[in-house]
């Protein structure tokens, strides 16, 4: 399996890029292949979820300077 790579924008999206899986809530698989590098959106306005289209820069969205590995999710 190839590496894969996420990488966030500056008040942007994930971008995405490697091979990769991606699956909706419900576990049906989402389509990506033929797709180098793909961006998810983290702002939560887009109409295209789980793809970015933009919208983080209409509603002025504010991502964190940096990762802050204090609030990661605990393992169950």
């Amino acid at each position: 399996m190839s590496e894969v790579i996420i990488r966030t924008t500056p008040n942007g999206p994930y971008l995405v890029e490697g091979s990769i899986q991606l699956y909706d809530s419900v576990g049906a698989k989402v389509p990506t292949e033929g797709r180098a590098k793909i961006a998810l959106c983290r702002c939560g306005a887009s109409s295209t979820k789980p793809f970015c289209d933009g919208s983080h820069s209409r509603v002025g969205f504010q991502a964190a300077e940096a990762a802050n590995p204090q609030s990661a999710e605990k393992s169950k």
